[in-house]
């Protein structure tokens, strides 16, 4: 029972990420309670499956990594870039500790090519992270975020798609620009009435 008691330990941590709030919410100005250190990587998950088919690079590493990559937040918090000037976080011993102990090494080892970035899966779920910061952005521009819109645009004011810049491969940018010109409630256009189906 020892090999299912650490996964059952490792589940229940997992867990907690549903708990926990990420931290741009300080610098955001916003109280978004629904954005979770969970949802997140839920979503870049998604982003990266998408990606690495379009890259034609393997869906399943690029999926694993974009759910475990950051994991370590389970016992670290997230950190915004004003906290990470003051805090630093131990990021190898926290891979070594989450991940080393499990029965299968598979865990451990997608974590760690994931911060070596070396692999197009892993420079490829770093675009799914960053387009998923990107998509939550873009969602509270639409809501009227002010600081949002600087992020997005950059502090000139001239409408610039600055966090594009940060995307490696030419898929992410290429989504990354349909996210800056699409609605964010544009999927919903042609699905909404007010009658319920009769049949």
């Amino acid at each position: 029972m020892e090999k299912e008691k650490k996964i059952a330990g490792f589940l229940f941590e997992v867990g907690t990420m549903r708990k926990l709030i990420r931290m741009h919410r300080q610098v955001l100005l916003t109280d978004d309670l629904s954005d979770s250190i969970a949802s997140h990587s839920y979503r870049v998950a998604i982003i990266g499956w998408f990606l690495a088919k379009e890259e034609k690079a393997d869906p399943y590493k690029t999926v694993m990594m974009c759910l475990l990559h950051d994991m370590g937040e389970a016992r670290t918090g997230d950190h915004n870039w004003i906290h990470k000037k003051y805090v630093k976080v131990f990021d190898e011993e926290i891979v070594k500790d989450q991940f080393g102990t499990l029965p299968y090494p598979d865990f451990k080892e997608i974590a760690d090519e994931y911060e070596e970035r070396k692999t197009k899966e892993a420079v490829l779920a770093k675009d799914a992270d960053l387009l998923d910061q990107l998509l939550l952005l873009r969602e509270y521009d639409w809501q009227g975020n002010k600081e949002a819109a600087i992020w997005l645009h950059g502090k000139s004011g001239n409408k610039t798609n600055a966090q594009l810049a940060r995307l490696q491969s030419e898929a992410a940018k290429k989504i990354g620009e349909a996210i800056y010109n699409e609605d964010p409630s544009s999927w919903w256009d042609n699905l909404w009435t007010s009658n319920n189906r009769k049949d």
